[in-house]
């Protein structure tokens, strides 16, 4: 595989993590075993993996976008769905949570990751459109 490839492979894992991340501090704080402050903890979710994941899928489609990949596109569509499908699951986890864990991250990032994954898969789908080119032998075309 070329490095592409493996960025976008790198971009589903991290987006993958995020949200597990999301889905078990959401459970956690339905009945808290101790006290803890989810804002941090939210905050530290997004700088470990929600963020550079982003980075990754956008650096993945540059590398990728002028011969296109179906496979780089594949990766980033699947990232996309599951960030779309595990932020729409934390998103029904809320309601649930007791009022004092109820910090406004906790209620915006699910809605902001439902709605860059939307981007996301487009940014995936836009590769499968892509033709490849041929490559260019640089020492010979002179």
């Amino acid at each position: 595989m070329a490095v592409e490839q493996w960025v976008a492979l790198a971009s589903l894992v991290m987006f993958s993590l995020f949200v597990a991340q999301m889905i078990s501090i959401a459970h956690f704080l339905i009945n808290p075993s101790y006290d803890v402050d989810p804002s941090s903890m939210i905050r530290e979710f997004l700088s470990i993996s929600g963020g550079p994941a982003l980075i990754l899928a956008g650096s993945s489609f540059l590398l990728a976008r002028r011969y296109g990949s179906r496979l780089c596109g594949s990766f980033i569509i699947v990232a996309g769905v599951v960030t779309l499908v595990g932020m729409n699951y934390v998103n029904t986890i809320i309601p649930h949570i007791p009022p004092a864990y109820l910090v406004q991250e906790l209620q915006l990032v699910p809605t902001i990751f439902m709605g860059v994954s939307i981007p996301v898969m487009i940014v995936g789908g836009l590769l499968f459109r892509l033709k490849p080119r041929p490559k260019r032998d640089y020492i010979f075309d002179r």
